[in-house]
């Protein structure tokens, strides 16, 4: 059998070993939060936000940010059918609803004319997530906040090194969130950050972070309010620290990888792939391939070609509508028929031209049969 070709793993060198270790013999006491203060720091740098709180998850930052913007019971934020559900999760932990609108057919993110149709009185939020990469249109979705008075949030867990006309990914919205999983470009493990550059949101969110014990308070052990834990370690951020320093070459080789797939197959008829217009970047953090409905190509078949070649490729993300714990929407044609002929491609730091062409030799037998 021809050796497995994995659809993600980590880049970790020598310096993640040497600041990981670090942090484990030495970053206890009072140097507890050392690496945590400097991944903070480094992150803004990065960003170019004012603001940053590194957190044990995107979804925990998620979920003590929509707290902060006060969303709770009766409200509705409204987000793509086509998400991850740990989009969703926050806003359905806090008694809000979820209200799912269908994605633009080129760039699978948030159709903003749909977003201003589904805005009510009960609409507390918008949430732009920037899928596989691929970028929202902020400038629309900002216009719309403003119009209404509704804040835009950024979930930007899929695109560390996307850039929307000069301006990164998560640095644009009321707030923005990112994801350190162990598949994502830049990793901590397990692990997110929040980002804003709102200073009263920022000390709420902090507030929050810390079990609800505000900055100034002189009390020892006293909340003032109820709070979350959401902190990621010390021996986490000493990872994201590392990663940070090779940011960079982390997010060129990402998009080195996508070039490669796009000059080999965005040119046959009959696909298409991750969107990246004029004035943007696209993080890449997921390559991924939409073939034609006239095709037939279907995920099974996918799915099948390349287990068949022993290529680990991950499928689209079905509507979150169709899942059995939301009512369907069936309104969101796109969010429902794309997945069924897509499929995410290999995308590793250390994937070889020779494991690529062996990806590419897979799509091409599939759309030619």
């Amino acid at each position: 059998m021809k050796p497995r070709i994995h659809y993600t793993k980590p880049s970790i060198t020598e310096l993640e070993v040497r600041y990981a270790t670090d942090a484990a013999a030495n970053g206890w006491g009072e140097k507890c939060y050392e690496y945590i203060n400097r991944f903070e720091e480094a992150f803004k740098a990065h960003l170019g936000v004012k603001y940053a709180i590194a957190t044990s998850s995107c979804t925990g930052a998620l979920h003590m940010s929509m707290a902060a913007l006060g969303i709770g019971p009766g409200d509705e934020v409204i987000m793509a059918d086509t998400n991850w559900i740990a989009t969703a999760a926050p806003i359905v932990h806090l008694g809000a609803k979820p209200v799912f609108v269908d994605i633009l057919p080129d760039s699978w993110c948030l159709d903003p004319g749909l977003v201003e149709q589904a805005i009510t009185p009960c609409t507390k939020a918008i949430v732009a997530v920037h899928l596989y990469g691929n970028l929202c249109e902020m400038d629309k979705l900002l216009a719309i906040g403003e119009k209404h008075g509704i804040p835009v949030i950024e979930d930007a867990a899929e695109a560390i090194g996307s850039i929307y006309h000069g301006k990164r990914a998560g640095s644009m919205g009321k707030f923005g969130t990112f994801s350190f999983h162990g598949t994502k470009t830049l990793t901590t493990g397990e692990g997110g950050v929040f980002v804003t550059n709102d200073s009263g949101l920022y000390e709420h969110v902090l507030t929050l972070s810390n079990h609800g014990r505000a900055r100034g308070q002189i009390k020892q052990f006293w909340p003032d309010m109820v709070g979350f834990k959401y902190k990621m370690s010390n021996i986490q951020a000493a990872i994201g620290c590392a990663q940070l320093e090779r940011i960079d070459e982390l997010t060129r080789r990402k998009h080195e990888i996508f070039s490669y797939y796009r000059d080999h197959l965005a040119i046959l008829p009959g696909l298409t792939m991750n969107l990246e217009p004029s004035d943007t970047v696209n993080g890449a953090w997921m390559p991924t391939v939409v073939f034609d409905a006239e095709t037939g190509v279907t995920r099974q078949s996918l799915q099948a070609a390349f287990a068949g070649e022993n290529i680990d490729a991950r499928v689209f993300f079905h509507p979150l509508s169709s899942l059995p714990m939301f009512e369907q929407q069936l309104q969101n044609f796109h969010a429902w028929d794309i997945p069924g002929r897509a499929i995410n491609l290999p995308s590793f730091h250390d994937i070889t031209l020779a494991e690529q062409e062996r990806v590419v030799d897979v799509v091409r037998r599939c759309l030619h049969g």
